[in-house]
């Protein structure tokens, strides 16, 4: 099989940004209530599915520190099994580019492209709305990548109302280390009454994310990346990070920033997405599978 056939078998993952968190309310079961704002990026992990037979659902990528049975693609795998009855399995393998613990939601990512994957893969017709409830016990942000729109967040994230939004460029920031997002929404200083806000007063430019101070003190090195990103209009913190970004109207500004990165830092320009690259492989699968 060739480079081009192995590409084109691929499906991808987007990374998220939120464009801002706040924290309004806590559940009595220890959930969080939130308002939020996704954007997809072009920043993708990528995965190939491999059909069985024998209904056996195994990783055939070693991915350092996540045992194969917490691997969210296969829990997600096995959620649609259960759900559909399907008697098939498959064998995942993937390239991750996305960093664990950078709030760029990797792992909930794959769990999304697994699902909306092997739905098509094993023909188990779930609809969208299916597969998103199917999504959220793997995660409060799964859904969103399985519907594939950028998207106004409240409850836990999975209320969900489509949006449109500029499509800037970024350059995104990995620090040098992980976030855990548990500890720091258990964290005594987190703030947790944040009067809830419209969709509008984001529009007109609140941008906060409650999760901020929490993590520029908890983590010294993301701390070290917002203070340079002051430099280039100010810094943001995605999700509970570690990845902080800044905003850029073109292309060729962000990556003028890029290359003037500290020595040994880690960081990718990329641009911002309403659609899910998700949603235009599963739709020419899709229309792959009605020319046959």
């Amino acid at each position: 099989m060739t480079t081009l056939d192995v590409d084109a078998m691929a499906w991808p993952a987007p990374a998220k940004l939120n464009l801002m968190l706040r924290v309004v309310g806590r559940r009595p079961n220890g959930y969080h209530e939130l308002q939020t704002v996704f954007q997809f990026i072009d920043r993708c992990d990528r995965l190939w599915f491999d059909v069985r037979d024998d209904g056996v659902i195994q990783r055939v990528t070693e991915v350092a520190d996540v045992a194969a049975d917490n691997d969210l693609t296969v829990r997600a795998a096995l959620a649609l099994q259960r759900a559909t009855g399907c008697t098939l399995g498959a064998d995942i393998r993937y390239e991750k580019i996305l960093p664990m613990g950078g709030g760029l939601g990797g792992g909930s990512s794959d769990a999304a492209t697994t699902l909306v994957a092997l739905n098509h893969l094993w023909r188990t017709g779930l609809d969208e709305e299916a597969l998103a409830l199917l999504a959220l016990p793997l995660g409060a942000d799964v859904p969103v990548f399985v519907r594939g729109r950028a998207a106004w967040a409240e409850g836990v994230g999975e209320q969900l109302t489509p949006i449109e939004l500029p499509e800037p460029w970024y350059l995104v920031i990995v620090p040098n280390c992980q976030v855990a997002t548990g500890a720091v929404f258990s964290h005594p200083q987190l703030t947790r009454d944040s009067i809830p806000i419209k969709l509008a007063d984001f529009l007109r430019g609140d941008i906060t994310n409650d999760c901020l101070s929490v993590v520029r003190n908890e983590y010294p090195p993301v701390a070290v990346a917002l203070h340079w990103l002051k430099n280039w209009g100010g810094g943001r913190l995605t999700g509970t990070g570690a990845c902080v970004f800044a905003e850029f109207a073109t292309r060729q500004q962000a990556d003028n920033a890029y290359q003037q990165l500290p020595p040994h830092w880690q960081g990718f320009v990329a641009k911002g997405l309403n659609d899910s690259p998700l949603l235009a492989k599963r739709d020419s699968e899709l229309n792959r599978m009605t020319a046959l």
